[in-house]
């Protein structure tokens, strides 16, 4: 592992233990108004699993309750809830400034055979075949409000390969669902653990966003507002954060200035390692003439 920006990504998820169940975690301002779900999402995990051992985590539940601190850090409470003959069950609050920002249950099983099955990966290029994003003209970049450029030019952890591009200066409206490759940039350790809140911290990208291709807004124009109001993520088989994984996405519904949308994530051999879902707000807002 020789690039910072992956360091520093590994190193976040690494908390602080204050007590038995009490951990610390750092914030890391990568360009976003407030904590970047992901972040909250990879470090509660992270919490959860240092209380486990010998058991995998298959499911995460999350709500996100209010907006994080980026200059403050993040302590996560973990309740040891159950800890039966194959399962563990644990129920993490993430808590800043004294109040609750995110909630999680999450669940654990011994390693067990059983039968299998999964759907079949889409038929998309591989990565190798798709460029990577071109970065914004200045021109294009000024159109962006001031607050989002950062999060836009940041170069971050992990590097995106959409197959079906889309300009999200001039957005246009198309069906609701995209395919993106996606990998961590450099090579981390073998720890499984980390591997599972690495792609956490991942599922947080893109997810929401399938909701509002039908509609042709974009979050980078700041005519609407977005934030992921929950977040669950199952884990199906093991895989690697450092390798080229796809993320296929699609959006059942939006009502009710909340869209939903749904994931389902691949490794380049085809096998289903983990779908995700999440519910986001949507919301039109006015722009001054």
């Amino acid at each position: 592992m020789s690039k910072p920006i992956v360091a520093e990504l590994v190193d976040l998820l690494q908390l602080e233990r204050i007590e038995e169940n009490l951990f610390r975690g750092q914030s890391r301002d990568i360009g976003t108004r407030f904590v970047f779900g992901g972040q909250v999402l990879g470090q509660a995990l992270a919490a959860a699993q240092r209380t486990v051992e010998g058991r995998a985590v298959h499911s995460m539940h999350a709500y996100f309750l209010r907006a994080g601190d980026v200059e403050a850090p993040i302590v996560y409470e973990v309740d040891r809830s159950r800890d039966g003959k194959s399962f563990s069950s644990r129920r993490v609050v993430a808590i800043q400034h004294g109040q609750p920002i995110f909630t999680m249950a999450a669940s654990f099983q011994e390693p067990e055979d059983g039968l299998t099955h999964q759907l079949s990966m889409p038929d998309v290029p591989p990565p190798e075949d798709l460029s990577e994003p071109e970065p914004l003209a200045p021109e294009r970049l000024a159109k962006i409000p001031p607050k989002l450029q950062r999060w836009v030019t940041n170069r971050g952890p992990f590097e995106f390969r959409h197959v079906y591009p889309r300009d999200e200066i001039n957005p246009p409206r198309r069906p609701p669902f995209q395919h993106v490759w996606f990998r961590l940039v450099d090579r981390v350790s073998d720890d499984e653990p980390l591997h599972r809140a690495l792609l956490a911290y991942a599922s947080d990208f893109h997810l929401i966003g399938t909701a509002t291709l039908p509609h042709g807004i974009s979050y980078l124009l700041g005519n609407v507002q977005m934030a992921s109001l929950d977040h669950a993520m199952w884990f199906h088989r093991p895989f690697r954060a450092d390798q080229w994984l796809l993320y296929s996405c699609d959006s059942p519904s939006a009502q009710g200035a909340r869209g939903l949308s749904r994931g389902q994530i691949y490794d380049l051999q085809g096998r289903l390692v983990a779908s995700t879902a999440q519910e986001g707000l949507m919301r039109l807002l006015a722009v001054p003439a």
